[in-house]
């Protein structure tokens, strides 16, 4: 039976400052990470890193594995973690690889849209993004932890 995560009936749709609140925490740490891949790269070619293929990949492969492994993992990075949202299935679930790839691919097409795509949450009316559609996921608020 697949997991599913808790609260669902305390959940509601994420608004876009949230949103862009978490994802300017994320790429601090997606900045730090590409900087080691690049400091790696450049000490394993003697500076020449971005000629080779197998350092673009990586500098490709850094934000994929990123968000692959904390959306799957537990439907939040560290910057959707402090801001209290996850991305799940409408079923409450985490993302699958599917999900996780087609998600990508929305963010990308909704910031190659200067925005366009984060912005498309103030017509729809479950506030969902592009990358929300495509996926078939959703991002929201999850209550604050309960003292006692």
């Amino acid at each position: 039976m697949p997991r599913v995560f808790s609260e669902l009936n305390a959940i509601y749709p994420a608004g876009l400052f949230r949103r862009l609140a978490a994802i300017t925490y994320d790429l601090f740490l997606l900045f730090a990470l590409l900087m080691l891949v690049g400091f790696i790269g450049v000490a394993l070619t003697g500076g020449e890193a971005n000629e080779h293929l197998l350092f673009k990949l990586a500098v490709f492969l850094v934000p994929v594995v990123f968000y692959g492994f904390f959306w799957r993992r537990a439907g939040q990075t560290l910057g959707m973690l402090a801001w209290r949202i996850r991305v799940q299935t409408p079923q409450g679930q985490p993302l699958n690889l599917k999900q996780t790839l087609l998600r990508l691919l929305g963010g990308l097409l909704s910031w190659g849209c200067l925005g366009l795509g984060y912005l498309w949450l103030f017509f729809d009316r479950e506030k969902r993004t592009w990358p929300d559609l495509l996926s078939g996921t959703q991002v929201v608020v999850i209550p604050k932890k309960t003292k006692g």
